[in-house]
């Protein structure tokens, strides 16, 4: 069991996406996440490539944004867990959709894709003793612990499901 990150184990930028994760096992959370999430997003294909407005990414981007961020944060994970102490980087969410080059992908590859991706993820996390969940490192210039990364996972994914529902269904 991995337990919610409480505030100071992350920067309050990502306080809403923590929010959005219940109390209790995040590892629970994700394993959830990663049991009906695929399904779901198969079932809204024929929204691949609609956008809610005119400077917003498709489903598919938005898809393809979710699994960046999560390879980011899981890789962010494991450096800290592993006790790295040199500041890792931001990321530019726009410069990497820019540079993501979605329109050439199936949004098929793409759900299959955060299929590997959330099972790297959960694998890694089953993988942490209990000792190295409050280590804390530093990631886009704010301290951050392990917990408060998979607690970010779990939170960015349902903030996108979210919005998904509300602006593309």
């Amino acid at each position: 069991m991995i337990e919610k990150a409480k505030d100071g184990e992350f920067n309050p930028f990502y306080g809403t996406y923590v929010s959005k994760v219940s109390e209790g096992d995040v590892l629970a959370f994700l394993q959830q996440q990663a049991d009906e999430i695929p399904a779901w997003l198969r079932s809204i294909a024929d929204k691949a490539d609609y956008r809610y407005g005119p400077d917003k990414w498709t489903l598919s981007e938005v898809l393809h944004h979710c699994c960046d961020t999560e390879r980011i944060f899981s890789y962010r994970a494991l450096c800290i867990a592993r006790g790295e102490k040199t500041a890792l980087p931001g990321m530019d969410q726009d410069v990497y959709m820019a540079e993501a080059r979605t329109d050439e992908r199936s949004y098929e590859s793409l759900v299959s894709e955060f299929e590997a991706i959330r099972s790297a993820t959960m694998a890694l996390a089953y993988s942490l003793s209990t000792e190295v969940l409050g280590n804390e490192g530093n990631a886009s210039g704010s301290p951050v612990t392990v917990r408060g990364l998979l607690s970010i996972i779990a939170g960015h994914l349902a903030h996108h499901t979210e919005v998904i529902k509300e602006r593309y269904l």
